[in-house]
């Protein structure tokens, strides 16, 4: 299967027989044409390519790839030789302007985020406790219902009829973005609004689901947003900021995005760096490792200076919460040989939980898909539905569980607490006496953290009501996280693998010296491993969470075991997303049977062959457009001429469709067939022009007149694109395809000579997925399945 877009581009000859190819294209085109939304996400089809559909937000889009390869053509070259050294300086000096931007606004943004959702939250949560010390139990559960109700319902609205695609995390189609994917909309100006604002309203109603993950969205969109110098329809026309327009530019720039989001969520600057290297970049180099630093760097200088203005009171009464941080720098951390046992247990009941809890989310979010095709106030319904649910249980739930005495030997102003943060909520307990459950509960979600993180209380929470509240949070992690709200899986997954660590620390009682505060630090980054399969980012994060270096070798052995027995059952979670939304992610390793198979033979399964003469007649380059969906097509010179002399056909490159349209607007045409001189091509186009993704054929009008016209393709063409032989497998060519970052791959045949085509066929994204090679291949199954068993 083929990207829409760039469907099969292979496989004969047009020129000797143009009638007969553009018959059996036009054919394949009047299939993809009438491929049904409602028919599977993957079609399946006797050939290996077709128009492929995903879910991007609420709708079924066709997708394309994007043009990372750089295009040499004519243009691309002048451009690059009439720049001077100042130019080039000015041109590498704005990179780095906008990766201080985009630190420094997602610094911005995260502090208003937390701020806002820190302190709408932390005083509905006061206004609840002070109903229930004067026991008007019902008041205050109508309190709690009612404006959570309210904050989902404004979350929800935003997401369902202004911005779809803010919903969720938002860091599956980033990384399908940076594996190449053009998802649409995922990154304008809507999503980002409506991100921060239903971030917000998602946080502050109590919903198990955290800020993390939309604060790396957040981040890509601002980065987006500065690249291309504003919206679609309002756009900065600075000339150096046109030069950024281009998808490599953007790539590197949503990179630095990524990882501000993520240095934003949890302080931890060379943890975000991290992050978007292990998990969401699929390219990367030096220069954008210290872009991607120099991001990260600026938006803790922001976070840091917010924090100090907040120490002074004047960012209201949770103005200092937020931004999890859970600092024992000053805990000495002991363990011995012995404490290996219940550390590796902690990091075997991680990967074992991460990979039920991968499982169990797959099943909600396939009945949730099928909820939410029953319309906008079906998704309005099921949010406010989780929501109700979820505030019942944070009310109730409190009441099961017996009152603590508090410590006598700590002050009276601590426990029970009755201000903004601390360990010990009354909540319905008499003077002296605190709620174990409830200090959990109705804390803010970051404060939360703080709470069961806490070291050096090892009597402060019981076996019973952490049951209580890892069981909760499974469930409520299970169903809140895809409903129409932005949401994020760092929290809830940090909270769950810490309730759970923190009950092994009880269990383990006086057989360790490992504190029970930091039990449930590694019992959350065992969870987080199990089921996100991260490690080296996620060991980075939870140091500088900690800022103790002492928790490295234990927390590193967490994480391996953790990720090596959730390797064991399904995929991270973020790949059951990509797949779930059909998005043509890929991988980074091919099947070891894909070197079963040349790429030679998937070209002789794929639809015929399109190709372009260096001087096209108009006509001809018309009736391809309108026949075919393909962004990539051949151009064959068929009188060039070669060293000795002699005349031969001549694979000149690969011209875009892109560029083709943009010559058809402009009108750049040639009333003989000749090859045009540079300097005629640079004074009608710009390389900057041709940087644009504008495929829209339909708005050209071309008169009768003008169809018997020619243009020359030569100076547009790509002259050196990508070839692979057509006896090499299909395993190295998918790795090296998604090692370079390509659109299309040209295949080219093993003898030449005269007689003999200079190209095969094009191989494409969708051609290249184990899954779409096997359904045209089904006898690799067999192999397939002697491999596992071996």
């Amino acid at each position: 299967m083929a990207v829409a877009g760039e469907p099969p581009l292979d496989n004969t000859n047009t020129h000797t027989n143009p009638m007969e190819a553009e018959a059996a294209h036009g054919e394949a085109a009047e299939d993809l044409e009438n491929n049904s939304l409602h028919q599977p996400l993957l079609k399946r089809n006797a050939t290996l390519s077709a128009s492929h559909l995903a879910m991007v937000g609420a709708k079924v889009s066709h997708i394309e790839s994007l043009d990372y390869e750089i295009n040499e053509n004519d243009l691309f070259k002048q451009d690059w030789r009439s720049r001077s050294k100042v130019q080039v300086f000015q041109y590498i000096f704005l990179k780095w302007k906008l990766a201080f931007l985009v630190g420094l606004l997602t610094g911005l943004v995260a502090t208003v985020i937390n701020l806002a959702a820190e302190n709408i939250a932390g005083y509905k949560i006061l206004v609840v406790s002070h109903y229930v010390e004067q026991k008007r139990y019902m008041a205050g559960l109508s309190m709690l219902t009612g404006s959570n109700f309210l904050l989902t319902l404004i979350a929800t609205v935003l997401v369902v009829f202004f911005a779809p695609t803010a919903a969720g995390p938002g860091i599956p189609e980033i990384k399908a973005f940076l594996n190449g994917i053009d998802t649409p909309n995922m990154f304008g100006a809507p999503t980002l609004i409506v991100k921060i604002f239903g971030s917000i309203g998602a946080v502050a109603a109590g919903l198990d689901l955290g800020k993390e993950g939309p604060l790396v969205h957040i981040g890509t969109c601002i980065a987006s947003l500065l690249g291309q110098g504003g919206t679609d329809k309002y756009r900065l026309k600075w000339r150096w900021l046109r030069l950024m327009n281009n998808d490599r530019d953007r790539r590197d720039l949503i990179t630095c995005g990524a990882s501000a989001g993520v240095c934003a969520a949890f302080r931890a600057p060379v943890g975000g760096v991290l992050f978007a290297l292990e998990e969401v970049a699929t390219w990367w180099r030096s220069a954008l490792l210290w872009r991607t630093f120099f991001s990260t760097a600026v938006v803790v200088v922001v976070l840091r200076a917010f924090i100090e203005f907040c120490s002074t009171g004047k960012c209201g009464l949770f103005g200092n919460g937020g931004l999890i941080m859970f600092d024992v720098s000053n805990v000495t951390v002991r363990y011995h040989m012995m404490d290996i046992i219940p550390v590796a247990i902690i990091g075997l009941i991680g990967g074992v939980l991460g990979s039920l809890y991968n499982y169990l989310l797959h099943k909600v979010l396939r009945l949730y898909s099928l909820i939410n095709e029953k319309g906008k106030l079906a998704k309005i319904l099921l949010s406010l539905t989780v929501s109700l649910f979820t505030s019942v249980c944070m009310y109730g739930l409190p009441f099961l569980v017996s009152c603590t005495k508090c410590d006598s030997s700590l002050p009276s102003s601590v426990c029970p607490t009755t201000g903004r943060t601390g360990n010990f909520k009354r909540f319905n307990c008499p003077d002296g006496y605190y709620n174990d459950l409830a200090s959990l509960l109705f804390s803010t979600n970051d404060d939360a953290v703080r709470n069961i993180f806490s070291t050096n209380t090892p009597k402060e929470f019981h076996a019973f009501p952490l049951l209580i509240y890892f069981g909760l949070y499974c469930i409520l992690g299970l169903f809140t996280f895809g409903i129409a709200v932005p949401s994020g899986l760092f929290l809830p997954i940090i909270l769950m693998g810490s309730a759970y660590g923190r009950l092994l620390g009880l269990a383990m009682g006086g057989y360790t010296n490992i504190d029970q505060g930091l039990f449930a630090v590694l019992g959350a980054a065992s969870l987080m491993a199990g089921s996100m399969r991260m490690t080296v980012s996620l060991c980075v994060i939870f140091l500088e969470l900690t800022n103790n270096l002492l928790l490295l070798p234990i927390t590193m052995l967490v994480l391996l075991i953790a990720k090596s027995v959730g390797d064991c059952f399904n995929k991270s979670i973020y790949e059951i997303i990509l797949e779930l939304k059909g998005l043509p992610f890929l991988d980074a390793n091919p099947e070891p049977w894909m070197r079963n198979v040349t790429v030679g033979e998937l070209a002789d399964v794929k639809p015929p062959l399109v190709s372009l003469r260096g001087v096209e007649k108009v006509s001809r380059i018309v009736d391809v457009l309108k026949n075919t969906t393909y962004n990539g097509f051949p151009v064959i010179d068929d009188d060039a001429v070669t060293p000795s002399g002699q005349s031969t056909r001549e694979l000149h490159g690969i011209i875009l469709r892109a560029h083709i349209v943009a010559v058809l607007k402009k009108k750049w045409f040639l009333k003989e067939p000749k090859r045009t001189e540079e300097w005629q091509v640079r004074e009608k186009f710009t390389w900057a022009e041709l940087a644009e993704r504008d495929t829209n054929f339909e708005q050209v009008a071309i008169s009768k007149h003008e169809m018997e016209m020619y243009v020359d393709l030569h100076p547009f063409t790509n002259r050196t694109p990508y070839t692979v032989i057509e006896d090499m497998s299909a395993a190295k060519a998918m790795v090296l395809f998604r090692q370079v970052a390509l659109r299309h791959m040209l295949i080219v045949p093993k003898y030449q000579g005269d007689g003999i085509y200079p190209v095969i066929g094009i191989l494409t994204r969708q051609d290249l997925r184990a899954h779409n090679i096997l359904s045209v291949f089904p006898h690799l199954a067999k192999s397939k399945a002697r491999e596992k068993q071996k």
